[in-house]
């Protein structure tokens, strides 16, 4: 397959990890944790993801002018992102998430977002030539709105195919205006949950969530489902990817990891539940380690998780 090219438009962050043995009650501190610092942001963590994954990646951010923006910076150039569309903020602080891990591998996370929300339409004009070039342009929801629309847009008219993860997904649910511009809408189970107003709990739930988002406009709804894997929604049929069985660590990055992953294999042509398997294969990998940025796996990871292991099985 040919090396995709990737515009990632979304947040960056510094992670401040505590890993624990549960996640305290309120008002409640429990003693005890392990701390890690790393790079993060869904956005970041996206395009880190697809760039590790052998794509040609560029993100379109903001970030403080400040010691953790500098370290994101290096960060990223030694993923060999392309980071020239990343703005330095001399106003806001680079983003920053607090984020919570329980032995079992599940998260809580509050994030400042800082730079992150001035990200505005003419940073993502500045991008206009490169998302045309792109062979997909994968968004979020941890930056404005406007300028993820402003992103859809660009990339409809040039024919680009758009990946929007819906996270955090937001109350009264998202334009319809950008939904007619999203190729495929990546929501897990919650988001499509919170989107659609069904209780996503099972195959059938979840794939009457996706066909009430995809009557907003998406051609393709993939619902992730933890252990339950996947479901497909397209305009031809409905598919159910089983999820890779594995020892979770640390969930934080998993369904970045998926993302990143699912764009880098859409961009090289592969057929879309091929690229959802892969991008499975790449989420439970990130879920094997700890932190955001740091559980990424790498190409020659992905391809050996892949070659060794078979979806709905150790």
């Amino acid at each position: 397959m040919k090396r995709p090219k990737i515009v990632v438009v979304g947040s960056s962050n510094t992670d401040m990890v505590v890993k624990a043995a549960r996640i305290p009650a309120p008002g409640e501190t429990v003693l005890g944790g392990a701390f890690v610092m790393a790079a993060g942001g869904k956005g970041a963590n996206q395009a880190v993801a697809a760039a590790r994954l052998g794509a040609e990646v560029t993100l379109v951010a903001r970030l403080g002018a400040d010691p953790l923006g500098d370290e994101a910076i290096a960060g990223y150039q030694k993923d060999s992102l392309l980071t020239d569309l990343i703005v330095r903020d001399p106003d806001r602080p680079t983003g920053v998430a607090l984020i919570l891990v329980d032995a079992h591998g599940e998260n809580s996370i509050t994030v400042a977002l800082g730079a992150n929300e001035a990200l505005s339409p003419d940073d993502v004009e500045r991008a206009a030539d490169r998302i045309r070039a792109a062979d997909a342009v994968v968004m979020q929801l941890e930056v404005p709105l406007a300028a993820v629309e402003r992103a859809a847009a660009i990339a409809r008219a040039a024919g680009v195919p758009v990946i929007l993860d819906p996270a955090p997904a937001p109350d009264g649910g998202l334009p319809e205006a950008l939904l007619r511009n999203v190729t495929f809408l990546k929501p897990n189970e919650s988001e499509a949950e919170r989107l659609t107003g069904i209780s996503v709990s099972d195959l059938a739930s979840a794939e009457r969530a996706a066909r009430a988002l995809q009557e907003l406009g998406p051609r393709t709804v993939i619902i992730t489902l933890g252990s339950q894997g996947a479901i497909v929604v397209d305009e031809a049929a409905v598919h159910h990817v089983p999820a890779y069985r594995v020892a979770a660590v640390d969930t934080t990055a998993a369904g970045d990891a998926f993302t990143g992953a699912f764009a880098t294999a859409v961009g090289a042509g592969a057929a879309l539940v091929e690229a959802v398997r892969r991008a499975a294969a790449a989420g439970a990998l990130a879920a094997t380690r700890m932190g955001a940025q740091p559980s990424l796996p790498t190409q020659a990871e992905w391809e050996a998780f892949i070659a060794n292991h078979s979806a709905g099985r150790a």
